[in-house]
């Protein structure tokens, strides 16, 4: 009975550290994404960003989304991936007010992505 309860109660500790811990990275992943999209925001708004500020910032999205991939749907990624290549068609042709919405979207996406996988009592439920 005792090793019963013991074995119940540190599944229950393995299980909310997990938890713990992938709300904790998932959030650590996008604020670092965040704050890249936030330098290109800058540069789009200055009108000074070039192809390679767009694909410094699909490069860092790539080497996250490969770890992401465990934690997060797929449909979450495509949708950066698609937003994320939006704005890079628009920067190359210079069209600044339609690249700064979508990167706007992404910012915006890079925030509420990772609110889904908080714990918090609506999510839970």
């Amino acid at each position: 009975m005792v090793k019963t309860i013991i074995t119940i109660i540190c599944s229950a500790l393995i299980i909310a550290g997990s938890a713990i811990y992938e709300s904790n990275f998932v959030a650590r992943q996008f604020n670092e994404f965040h704050a890249v999209l936030s330098i290109l925001y800058d540069k789009v708004d200055g009108e000074v960003a070039t192809q390679d500020d767009v694909y410094a910032v699909q490069k860092n999205w790539i080497e996250k989304k490969h770890v992401l991939h465990i934690f997060i749907p797929h449909s979450e990624i495509k949708e950066v991936d698609l937003w994320l290549s939006e704005a890079a068609t628009l920067v190359r042709d210079k069209e600044w007010h339609d690249a700064i919405s979508k990167i706007e979207v992404l910012k915006e996406l890079s925030e509420q992505i990772p609110m889904s996988f908080k714990i918090t009592l609506e999510n839970i439920l």
